[in-house]
């Protein structure tokens, strides 16, 4: 099984490339705590997309960690990677979003894959139900979002964009994105539609279970934006929109899948003392060892 772990953002909010900060007891990024779980339940590919400044550290570090056994491709995401054909002649410095980098890992998956991203927690639970999810669904056309709830994934430090989730059984129906969601008198107000939710909903944090039949679909939507009258300097391609456009097609179904743990992320730099805090706590459960690998 295939893990696929987004690590290209620039930590504008958190002020460095939270990616690479050592927040474990023993200096391990975020990142290595996912992968830890995730080998734990028999995933033995990681793929991680990140900036060309960034992959051969990346994949030194985590190939002197890694069993030598488990695969491991450390792939960049770059603004001219595009599909063969099209150009794009403007201004751009950031790259193409969150189904660019998925896009980035087309010829090294060929098989069912979990996509996250790299600066996240998931907690230990998720990737076993991912894994069984996986096991379940090897042929059919069944993706799958891994679900967490709206009020436990907010931060106190600032408002947070979330997916947020209509759900009919454990099927998904629709993704609808909120891009400014606070905490707000014992429930979770959107700044910029004036929204409110109770909290209790599922969200998308972004820990999706895809098929390549993903690949194809992405570069078709790509095509399109890049032949757009304005594909712009900031516009990007987001994973939620291409399934949600692939499940209204009726090419896919979508199953929700329960975390059935916990999650935090870092998205200010205030996060980090909780991250670090939340780790420690871990590992002197015995959670996690310590320190998290084992160096050859």
């Amino acid at each position: 099984m295939i893990l696929l772990l987004m690590a290209a953002g620039s930590g504008t909010r958190y002020g460095k490339l939270k990616q690479f900060d050592d927040l474990g007891p023993n200096g391990e990024f975020l990142m290595e705590f996912g992968i830890h779980d995730a080998l734990k339940n028999g995933f033995d590919h990681i793929v991680v997309i990140t900036k060309k400044d960034s992959v051969s550290f990346l994949y030194d570090h985590l190939r002197s960690r890694l069993p030598e056994n488990i695969e491991l491709d450390v792939l960049a995401q770059e603004v001219n990677d595009i599909p063969d054909g099209c150009q794009f002649d403007g201004e751009r410095q950031k790259p193409w979003g969150t189904a660019h980098a998925v896009w980035t890992a087309r010829n090294v998956v060929d098989a069912p894959f979990v996509v996250l991203n790299a600066d996240d927690f998931y907690g230990q639970s998720a990737y076993e139900n991912a894994a069984n999810f996986i096991k379940a669904h090897q042929d059919d056309n069944r993706y799958a979002l891994v679900g967490y709830t709206l009020k436990n994934t907010l931060s106190e430090h600032g408002s947070v964009s979330r997916g947020v989730c209509q759900v009919d059984g454990d099927d998904l129906k629709s993704v609808d994105e909120r891009l400014k969601l606070v905490p707000k008198d014992g429930k979770v107000l959107d700044l910029d539609s004036g929204n409110e939710y109770t909290g209790e909903e599922h969200v998308s944090m972004n820990f999706w279970i895809c098929k390549p039949s993903i690949f194809p679909k992405i570069e078709k939507d790509f095509r399109k934006f890049l032949t757009s009258s304005d594909p712009g300097a900031k516009s990007e391609l987001y994973i939620p929109k291409i399934i949600q456009d692939m499940l209204q097609a009726g090419e896919i179904e979508v199953n929700v899948v329960p975390s059935d743990g916990d999650w935090f992320g870092v998205t200010y730099s205030s996060d980090r003392e909780k991250a670090v805090n939340d780790l420690k706590e871990k590992t002197a459960a015995g959670k996690y060892p310590a320190p998290l690998w084992p160096f050859r």
